[in-house]
């Protein structure tokens, strides 16, 4: 079934689940697409890839509560087949709207919280999550 493509502007939202806070992700991130060769309104299309900004690619804060002292960690998006177009461009196949998709977030230094015999580290190494793509094209599709 035909469904949006994604290109440069749009969004991909992130939501870990509580209690973890990670700040960076409270608003939907801009994508970026590298397709040189197809544009969908004006706009270069995002292909497999593209689904992290760069802005996300670097170790994220955080915090889970009751470790209130941040950590780090970094995101990992695993898109669902919904999410990708059948047929490919230069081997990549180009992103489309589909369905929620999975987000993990794993942590490279654990958020702590404070104690008398020193700080406690949080022991879940990663964090489930989702995303979706929120995308202001409704006309050009893909399969």
């Amino acid at each position: 079934m035909a469904d949006n493509l994604i290109r440069t502007q749009d969004l991909v939202q992130v939501t870990i689940a509580p209690p973890c806070v990670v700040p960076l992700l409270s608003a939907p991130a801009p994508l970026i697409g590298s397709s040189r060769k197809v544009t969908v309104n004006g706009s270069p299309a995002c292909l497999l890839g593209d689904e992290l900004p760069p802005t996300l690619k670097a170790p994220l804060p955080y915090t889970s509560p009751p470790y209130a002292t941040p950590g780090t960690g970094r995101l990992q998006l695993v898109l669902a087949p919904s999410n990708l177009t059948r047929t490919t461009l230069n081997g990549k196949p180009m992103l489309l709207q589909g369905a929620l998709f999975q987000a993990l977030f794993t942590v490279v230094q654990p958020a702590t919280m404070p104690s008398p015999a020193g700080p406690v580290p949080d022991p879940l190494p990663t964090k489930p999550g989702t995303a979706r793509f929120i995308t202001t094209n409704l006309t050009v599709k893909g399969a």
